[in-house]
């Protein structure tokens, strides 16, 4: 950063890769693009019997990935296959080891991410088989990210976001956020999602595929053509690529993020949430609406999202504008790629900048009156201006919006106005009650909640939605959302704001889940494993994707702000805390609420116990070197600090740090010397300016998996040898149970409420079972910080 200058130091995109319809390499990718190529054809490797299309954007070059990962034999995850080959391309171009692989990070966007996983297994159990132990860890997002690291051995940061649509480009966002703030000095970032038979089922359910190739914008649409593939991108601080000779394809300006809070499918009408997302990416990127000269379209094909976006463009960049700037849709060539849209449609946009041409979108004949731009058709044409914008948006709302500038031109972003980052309120759900003391007084007891039942141990959370939605509301939710919804509901009360009110809309929702939704998924894909598309449902349908839950909050509670899903295994808790705390700390919104939640089913609980995880010992039986299983939802509302004293909030305490790292292990484990949480511990606290000594406490990550626990206290040891009056150690999962995503929210909740360390900073530690790991460095607030102006009622009346 360029302090006196007032400017930030660039992102660059050093290297691309790609994988698509259109070929094998990014170049493939763009030479089709700039040509109009379409490449959605009838598709090959699937059954299209029964769908109201033949056609797809598939990837028909062979799908070989050098770099090997840990699967069941005989069987290939096609999504992480996908990635690896547009990974080995992207990395390709940097030279090896330029970047200490402990300052190399990943950040994965996908949308289904092991979803061909998820239904060998289900269809396994169904035929009454034995599925391979290794599927279910495949099937998470986390898992594709982590197979991607340890394909590399990138030991830094390793994160997986699944904003269904707006992964890609959301992930692009979040990979350069860890660059400006210094946690890396490369990242490898992007998206993959495959084909599945699945996913075509769900989409036909919404009757949303078009027979014909999909014709974004142009009077005869008829629907979304769906594609697969992958984009990545190496992003490096444009000093960095500078010092070291690497040549810049486009720099990541800015990116912005959105909810709608409208539809769980459909956007909304007027494109406001949309419009936000483009005008948050031109403020943080520090590009003036009138420098915009090319738009790459989120461009579906769809009657609703075409002119939806339309307005989105003309609101954001003014009429005049929006009139004169070229927009195209790549989807019209390759597809629809989900999760992996916007890396690949930022890949297409990079190019056009580096080689000043905007390309045409295909098939387009007819102009369409609610959709009055210039959509490029027939043939490409020069592009003159030197910035250009991506678009990118999703199911349940959520918007992305990338800033991409020309790398010789320069450009830097205006340094953010950062501020301290403090928490304001918090709401939970847990098996041991209904409040940070409930749940504390267990813990501290010994007392586990935890019951047995279908031959396991389990913490169930004896949940009530009545309170929080009403039936109706209910109807089309899954309980995922549902505690979601109630756990937001209880942090917003907490913290004095209105569910519904001015200062709720202004508010963002960053949502994180480990498991995601396998209630949904279930129930979606049995009755196709049986009947075929037929039985497709599609009211079940948009509750598969891991961001549901978000959208959902976002449209009950009126949520208007950035908003994002991670799925970082058992350190999403952490970790969305954290990426909450960098977009405050950089102005992307003033108030954030993080919602963490993950539910258990039969099939969740079974994947545990036979990849060796879970316990199933039986009540009173020894210990067996594996956590029980709990369920649970944490809210936390976080904001900037100015922003909370201005409306007289109640301060319970601030994040002062944040570290992550990575094993980055071929065969998942932890590395048993605990080397990585090591290397994350001593990360926050060096970002809070705390000496170990400084400690009052350590929030263990340890749940009872002996292997992981080892590891823990050896890097634990390491970290406070030394210290004259070693902090206090908690460890409250081996007696509460594992909530998996959720630990890392439910040990902040705690370690706030009392934890018996006052005012003295303490560290909060998660790993993900794949050896991701995320320290956060904490305090709680002294006696008279905030002081609480006004009091809402959980039915949202303020007094």
């Amino acid at each position: 950063m360029d302090r006196e200058r007032g400017t930030a130091e660039g992102v660059t995109v050093v290297g691309a890769g790609a994988i698509t319809a259109l070929g094998p390499t990014a170049g493939h990718l763009w030479q089709g693009a700039r040509e109009g190529r379409v490449a959605i054809d009838p598709v090959q490797a699937l059954p299209m019997e029964g769908l109201s299309t033949k056609l797809g954007g598939e990837v028909t070059d062979p799908v070989e990935p050098r770099r090997a990962y840990r699967r069941p034999e005989g069987f290939r995850e096609r999504a992480i296959e996908l990635a690896l080959v547009a990974a080995e391309e992207a990395m390709a171009a940097l030279p090896g080891g330029l970047v200490a692989a402990e300052r190399f990070g990943v950040v994965l966007g996908t949308c289904n991410a092991g979803l061909l996983s998820g239904r060998e297994w289900l269809r396994a159990g169904y035929e009454g088989e034995v599925p391979a132990p290794e599927l279910p860890a495949l099937v998470t997002p986390q898992a594709l990210a982590e197979s991607v690291g340890a394909a590399f051995r990138l030991r830094g940061p390793v994160l997986a976001v699944n904003t269904a649509c707006a992964s890609g480009a959301n992930a692009i966002g979040l990979a350069a956020d860890l660059l400006r703030r210094g946690r890396a000095d490369a990242v490898l970032a992007g998206g993959s999602d495959a084909f599945s038979d699945v996913v075509f089922a769900g989409f036909h359910a919404l009757q949303s595929l078009s027979p014909e190739p999909a014709a974004p914008y142009c009077a005869t649409r008829q629907g979304l053509s769906l594609g697969e593939g992958s984009g990545m991108v190496v992003l490096v601080r444009a000093g960095f690529a500078r010092e070291h000779g690497l040549t810049g394809l486009a720099d990541i300006a800015g990116y912005g993020l959105s909810a709608d809070g409208f539809h769980a499918t459909a956007p909304h009408p007027e494109g406001k949430g949309a419009a936000r997302a483009i005008e948050a990416a031109l403020r943080h990127s520090g590009v003036a609406a009138d420098r915009i000269g090319y738009v790459n379209g989120h461009g579906t094909g769809t009657p609703k999202n075409d002119p939806a976006e339309t307005r989105a463009i003309t609101l954001a960049l003014g009429e005049e504008q929006a009139a004169r700037t070229a927009v195209s849709s790549t989807k019209s060539m390759i597809g629809h790629l989900l999760g992996a849209a916007g890396a690949a449609e930022a890949i297409v946009t990079a190019y056009a900048l580096a080689e000043r041409t905007a390309p045409p979108t295909a098939s387009f004949t007819t102009p369409d009156p609610d959709c009055p731009l210039d959509y490029v058709p027939g043939a490409a044409r020069p592009l003159s201006t030197g910035a250009a914008l991506s678009n990118n948006f999703a199911f349940g709302g959520a918007n992305a919006a990338l800033v991409l500038t020309r790398t010789e031109d320069g450009h830097r972003p205006p340094l953010p106005d950062t501020d301290r980052v403090v928490v304001t309120g918090i709401g939970l759900l847990s098996p041991a009650g209904g409040s940070a003391a409930e749940v504390w007084s267990a813990y501290e007891r010994g007392e586990s909640p935890v019951e047995w039942a279908g031959g396991m141990p389990l913490g169930r959370v004896d949940f009530d939605p009545e309170p929080y939605l009403t039936k109706r509301q209910r109807r089309r939710m899954d309980r995922l959302g549902q505690l979601g919804v109630a756990a937001t509901v209880k942090a917003l009360t907490d913290a004095g704001i209105a569910p519904g009110g001015a200062e709720a809309e202004a508010a963002g929702i960053v949502f994180g889940t480990g498991t995601g939704p396998m209630e949904a998924m279930e129930r979606f894909t049995g009755p196709l494993l049986a009947e075929g598309p037929a039985a497709a449902d599609p009211a079940v349908f948009p509750n598969t994707v891991y961001n549901q839950a978000a959208g959902q909050i976002a449209i009950h509670l009126g949520l208007r702000g950035p908003t994002s899903t991670l799925s970082v295994g058992h350190a999403t808790g952490a970790a969305a805390l954290a990426y909450c705390a960098d977009l405050l700390a950089a102005g992307h919104a003033d108030t954030l609420v993080c919602t963490v939640t993950d539910a258990l089913t039969e099939q969740v609980a079974r994947a545990y116990a036979t990849v060796g995880a879970a316990s199933t010992r039986a009540p009173g039986a020894p210990a067996d070197g594996r956590f029980t299983l709990a369920e649970g939802s944490v809210a936390v509302v976080l904001e900037r600090r100015s922003h909370a004293v201005a409306r007289g909030a109640r301060i319970l305490g601030e994040v002062l740090g944040q570290g992550m790292a990575s094993d980055a292990s071929r065969a998942r484990l932890w590395d048993p010397r605990g080397r990585g949480l090591e290397r994350a511990m001593r990360a926050a606290l060096d970002e809070a300016g705390i000496a170990p000594e400084g400690l009052g406490a350590v929030w263990l990550a340890s749940a009872g998996l002996r292997a992981a626990d080892t590891a823990e206290a050896e890097a634990v040891r390491r970290l406070l040898e030394g210290c004259p009056v070693p902090p206090a150690l908690h460890a409250p999962k081996t007696v509460l149970g594992e909530p998996m995503g959720t630990g890392g929210a439910l040990t902040l909740a705690l370690a706030l409420h009392d934890g018996g360390s006052g005012d003295r900073p303490v560290l909060l530690n998660s790993s993900s079972l794949g050896g991701s790991h995320v320290s956060l460095a904490v305090r709680r607030a002294a006696p008279g910080e905030g002081t609480r102006t006004t009091h809402v009622t959980p039915t949202g009346e303020t007094r």
